[in-house]
């Protein structure tokens, strides 16, 4: 549900960028994935690890880490996928979004930035 949420904050901030706002695409798809980002940290430090730690620090810390990891793989392969495969930006946006979420992000997230 968290990553439904923030993926659905993600695409409609890209959405309204590129679309609405007339922004390119690599940094619409980046803007939503900041602020999708945001809104994930938060859902799932407050309710899917259900995170004991006091200090926000060392988790914003490692959750920024990671999430480094996540733009910067998020606009590689978006630009890889539109440019030379030729791909939509939405659908290219949601193949992205689904593969990395599942086999970068929940475990990072799991193993590293709320396993304390």
């Amino acid at each position: 549900m968290a990553s439904l949420l923030a993926t659905g904050i993600d695409f409609t901030v890209s959405w309204l960028l590129f679309r609405i706002g007339g922004a390119p695409y690599l940094l619409a798809g980046a803007l939503g994935t900041v602020t999708g980002g945001i809104c994930h940290f938060l859902i799932s430090r407050n309710w899917v690890f259900q995170s004991r730690e006091k200090s926000w620090s060392g988790q914003v810390f490692r959750y920024l880490m990671v999430w480094l990891g996540n733009l910067g793989l998020n606009i590689s392969v978006l630009f890889l996928l539109t440019r030379y495969a030729g791909m939509n930006f939405l659908l290219a946006k949601i193949v992205v979004a689904v593969g990395i979420a599942v086999f970068y992000n929940y475990v990072l997230q799991k193993r590293f930035v709320f396993n304390k």
